[in-house]
This record gives structure tokens, C-alpha cells and sequence, in this order.
């Protein structure tokens, strides 16, 4: 998973990564011959009183030097503009993806975990691509080639890289390995803190209303101390890894001191040598330690990538048509169930079934039926939220199914059973219906949906700032802006799913009188609980465990259907349903 997520994302910065590597690896082979020059310094320079061989050779390491140093912030830079690059594409892939979702995929992921896709597993796939542009190309090469640097001053101290080396790769390999684990438990982790902290943010109300503060409380700080002892089992193996390197590198170095000098005292080796060999062991003994940390930060990284990949592997249920249909001609507003079946994967039975019934322009079709009884799935058949998965589902003649997306929606405005609204202005929410619309047409669409009067009172009128779900107005506010933005796109068809529930019986009459005259030459599907929301329609669909046992007007379904009569007698005293 991690390295296909690389190469899909890596593959347009190949150029940059060439640099990375170019500037890499002069600055490293510049690093590896800085210890060969020092040596001749001590052993032929110092040793022989030669100042102008000093001179010579020292100028030529500090030349060396800044090529090194020029290579090093070149290659990190570059580094850098590819990582954040890759972390900028790889967020955008997912943020497109999640959007050609439908309402299975978001509901089988949830909204807290793809945040945590979204941001956290990327930055730590990011971290892995900016920390092997500055460490992959540089820590291969200086082992390799330390390792020959060393053997050249003196070939007796081979078997001190022999020892240290494998010994230091074994004990951080140790340690990385029980990394893997606890970096996947730390990302669920993570996410279950997301989905609690999102509920109860969203929830507050209800957390208040049923002083359930203190067992909300509790049930955060239960999320909350998961993370953390996951995070100190890491923190942990963390703080064990440095000691660890630093008690090899330290026990190197003694080493080749003290081997070292028995072999000065032998006259087989230099002073010069010995600094160089140590030099290049601590080098080599460096460019473990960073690959070791490559390794260490590659089993988080790729169980980001596992999640990330997930998402981004993750086929809509709603399938674009492969030559869609771009326009119709004849009919305009008309949708037609015709043995249309709905059923949840690994369902033992469908929420829909056997729906037929067709809508038209100038006419409203009411849905009515208990809980559960498939009202809204059967509405989100029409603009795609859902696919069907038996029947015919059309508008204008046309499968939905074989539809241009974009013309679909162009026909559909849907007012959601929980209205949403985005942070920002008023305006701003109203032109998410049509960018274009003029403030006349906002005040005109506010005034059908008997919103006008309390945005006129609002500080800055259309301008009045909206919080993120609209929090800052009531329910019944947010109903009627959402229903105004559907009013401002102006579709052929208008469905409002339960969009009067949180209306007083006034206003809803009202809007409803409005609503009426506005949607003359567009289909109107309401669905309603209200008896009196929908009484007035021109036909009425009743359903019953995602079958329809009634259709009719008001009148006919009083006399022919059972549960429609049912409902009515719940809702509505003896004269009211006689009216």
C-alpha cells in the first residue's frame, strides 16, 4: 500500500527527486572525503612542520565544505517542495474521492475517521517522503562508501565495523519492530478520539439538557487515556532507542581508540588514520541510526497509507455512466418509479420494494409513512445519493443511472431532513443554489420560505455571519434558509424531505401557500409526518415496510387505506379529518 501511494503521487516530482538525489549525493561523497584530507593534515602536515601543506589542504576542505553545505540545503529544499507537494495532492485525492462518495461510503467510514485520513495519516506518509529526501540517498552511500574510506586508511580495524554495525542495526531493528503494532492502535486510537469529540460538539444541547456533562466527561477521558498509554508505550521505545545508539557509538569509539592506539604504539598505523577510521566509523555508525529512523517512522507511515489507501481504493456505489446523457428534450419535471427496489449490501431483505408512481410538473407528491418505513431512502433515489437496485428510477424519461451527474442535479433541488448550513454569510449559503443569483432573487426566495423577516433583523441582513451548521440560528430558521436556497437554484423539481418538521402550524400553512405558487411549473415531492403538511397534495404515496399500500389524495386514502386512515386518526380530531 505505501509504496504504490508513493509512486501514484510521487510519479509528477520525479524531476525534483533527481535533484534531491544529484545534490545528495555530491554532498555525501564531499562529506566521506573531509576525514581522507584531515588525516593528511596530521600525518604529513603537523607531523612534517609543512604550514603551506596545511594551508594548501586546508584551504581545499573548506571549498569542500561549502560544496556540502550549498548540496545539503539545496537537496533539503527540494526535498521539502516534493513532500509538501505529495501531502497537498494526496489530501486533494482524498477530499475528491470523498466527495463521488455516496451515503453508504461516508456512513461505512464515518466523518471522524476520514478527517483523521484526511490530516493526520497523511502528515505522517509526508514526514516518511520529506525524511527519505534528506536521509535515503545520504545514509546508503555514506555506509557503503565509509566503509571503503576506512578500509583505505587501515584494514586492521575492518572487523570493529563488522561488530558495531550489525550490533546497532539489530538492537534498533528490535525496537521498530514492536513499533508496527502500536503505531495502528495509536491511528484507531486517534480516530475513536475524533468521533467522541465530534459528538459531543455537535451533541452539546442535548449533553446539557440531560446533565450528562459528567458521563460525557468520563467517556472523553476514557478515549483520551487509550491514546495516551499507546503514546507512552511508543514515547517509551523512543526514549529507550537514543541511549541505545549512543551507548554503541560511545563503545565505537573507545573502541577504536583503544585498538587504535596499541596499533600506533606497533608503528603500523598513523595518528591521522586513526582520527580518519574513527571519523568514518561514527559516520557509518550515523547513517544506521538514520535508516533505522527511516524504518521507525516507515510502520506508522504505512499503516497511514493502509487507511489512506482505503478511502482512496474505495468504490462509489453511485457509478458515473460511462457515456452519459447530457440533455433531454420532451419532458421537464417528471420522475417515474417503476418497480423500483432498494437493498443494503448483506441485507436479508430490501428497504425498498416494488415502488411505482411518476410526479409531474405543476403537481405535489406527498410520502407519508411510520419511521423506518424507507420515506427518505426513497426520495434519495432520485438525485443519486442512493443507486436503486432493482427497477427504473427516471427523470425526463432518462435512467438516473445513465444521466450527466451535473444535469441531474441541475434538476433536483433537495432540502434535506436535517437542513445544513455552511459557515459564512447568509448570502453565501443562499448562492449555494446559484452562485449567480442576484440579492433581489435572495430576498425574493427568502420572502417565499418566511425567512425574510428574521434576516432583515439579523446584524448585516444577508451578510449576517452563519456558523458551521448554522448553529447560530434556531432549527426552524435553519429549515426555512434551506429551503430558500433550494428556491434560489430554481429546479424542476423540488424535493423536501420532512423540511416543515421544526415550522409552527402558522407558518408552515404559510409557506406552504407560498411554496405553492412558486413551484407551479415544478414537480413537488414533500415528505411529510404531518397529516396537515401534506393533505393538500395532489397525490399521496403511503408506505409500509418499504412497500406502498396507499396512493391517492387525502379524501381517497381515508376511505381505501387503512394506514393512512390510521395516521390521520393519530394526528388529527374527528373534524379535522373530515374537513
Amino acid at each position: 500500500m505505501l509504496i504504490s501511494l508513493l509512486r501514484r503521487y510521487l510519479a509528477p516530482y520525479k524531476g525534483f527527486l533527481a535533484l534531491v538525489v544529484l545534490f545528495q549525493l555530491i554532498g555525501t561523497l564531499a562529506n566521506l572525503y573531509l576525514p581522507s584530507l584531515n588525516a593528511k593534515i596530521i600525518d604529513d602536515g603537523v607531523a612534517k612542520a609543512d604550514i603551506d601543506f596545511i594551508w594548501r589542504t586546508g584551504g581545499i576542505m573548506l571549498v569542500i565544505s561549502l560544496v556540502q553545505v550549498v548540496c545539503t540545503i539545496t537537496a533539503v529544499y527540494f526535498g521539502a517542495k516534493t513532500a509538501m507537494a505529495y501531502g497537498r495532492d494526496v489530501r486533494a485525492g482524498i477530499f475528491d474521492k470523498v466527495l463521488s462518495f455516496s451515503a453508504r461510503e461516508v456512513n461505512h467510514f464515518g466523518a471522524p475517521s476520514l478527517i483523521t485520513r484526511n490530516t493526520n495519516d497523511v502528515q505522517q506518509v509526508q514526514m516518511l517522503v520529506l525524511m527519505s529526501c534528506t536521509m535515503l540517498v545520504a545514509a546508503p552511500i555514506t555506509m557503503v562508501g565509509g566503509v571503503i574510506m576506512a578500509l583505505r586508511e587501515n584494514a586492521g580495524l575492518a572487523w570493529l565495523i563488522l561488530v558495531c554495525v550489525p550490533v546497532l542495526a539489530i538492537s534498533i531493528g528490535l525496537i521498530v519492530f514492536r513499533l508496527g503494532p502500536l503505531f495502528r492502535k495509536m491511528q484507531e486510537r486517534i480516530d475513536n478520539v475524533n468521533r467522541v469529540l465530534r459528538e459531543q460538539i455537535t451533541g452539546i444541547r442535548v449533553v446539557r439538557a440531560f446533565v450528562r456533562e459528567p458521563y460525557e466527561v468520563d467517556r472523553f477521558a476514557s478515549a483520551n487515556n487509550d491514546l495516551t498509554d499507546i503514546a507512552l508505550r511508543v514515547g517509551r521505545l523512543f526514549a529507550l532507542m537514543f541511549p541505545v545508539v549512543m551507548l554503541i557509538m560511545n563503545l565505537s569509539s573507545a573502541a577504536v581508540i583503544w585498538f587504535g592506539g596499541h596499533r600506533i604504539d606497533a608503528g603500523t598505523m598513523q595518528i591521522g588514520e586513526m582520527t580518519a577510521f574513527l571519523t568514518y566509523l561514527i559516520q557509518i555508525l550515523m547513517s544506521v541510526m538514520m535508516a533505522t529512523f527511516l524504518l521507525m517512522i516507515a510502520p506508522r507511515a504505512a499503516v497511514s497509507a493502509e487507511r489512506i489507501s482505503d478511502v482512496l481504493n474505495t468504490e462509489s456505489s453511485v457509478v458515473l455512466p460511462a457515456q452519459p446523457v447530457t440533455s433531454t428534450s420532451g419532458e421537464h419535471g417528471v420522475v417515474r418509479f417503476t418497480d423500483a427496489e432498494f437493498t443494503y449490501p448483506g441485507a436479508d431483505a430490501p428497504v425498498l420494494q416494488d415502488i411505482t408512481f411518476s410526479t409531474e410538473p405543476g403537481k405535489t407528491t406527498a410520502v407519508i409513512g411510520s419511521t423506518g418505513a424507507g420515506k427518505t431512502t426513497l426520495i434519495s433515489l432520485i438525485p443519486r445519493l442512493f443507486d436503486r437496485t432493482g427497477g427504473s428510477v427516471t427523470v425526463d424519461g432518462v435512467e438516473v443511472s445513465e444521466m450527466d451527474a451535473d444535469l441531474l442535479w441541475s434538476k433536483v433541488g433537495l432540502v434535506p431532513q436535517r437542513p445544513f448550513l455552511f459557515s459564512g454569510t447568509v448570502a453565501s449559503n443562499l448562492r449555494y443554489g446559484d452562485p449567480d443569483a442576484t440579492d433581489e432573487e435572495l430576498w425574493h426566495a427568502l420572502r417565499v420560505a418566511q425567512a425574510a423577516d428574521f434576516v432583515a433583523e439579523m446584524p448585516g441582513g444577508l451578510d449576517a455571519p452563519i456558523s458551521q451548521g448554522g448553529t447560530n440560528v434556531s432549527g426552524g430558521q435553519r429549515q426555512r434558509l434551506s429551503i430558500a436556497r433550494a428556491l434560489v437554484k430554481k429546479p424542476e423539481i423540488y424535493v423536501f424531505d420532512d423540511s416543515f418538521s421544526a415550522l409552527d402550524v402558522t407558518t408552515d400553512a404559510r409557506l406552504r401557500a407560498a411554496l405553492h405558487a412558486e413551484t407551479a411549473d415544478a414537480a413537488v415531492i414533500i415528505v411529510g409526518q404531518r397529516v396537515s403538511t401534506i393533505a393538500d397534495a395532489d397525490q399521496i404515496i403511503v408506505l409500509e415496510d418499504g412497500k406502498i399500500v396507499g396512493i391517492g389524495t387525502h379524501d381517497q386514502l381515508l376511505e381505501s387505506s387503512p394506514t393512512y386512515a390510521e395516521i390521520v386518526d393519530s394526528q388529527l380530531s374527528a373534524e379535522e379529518a373530515l374537513a
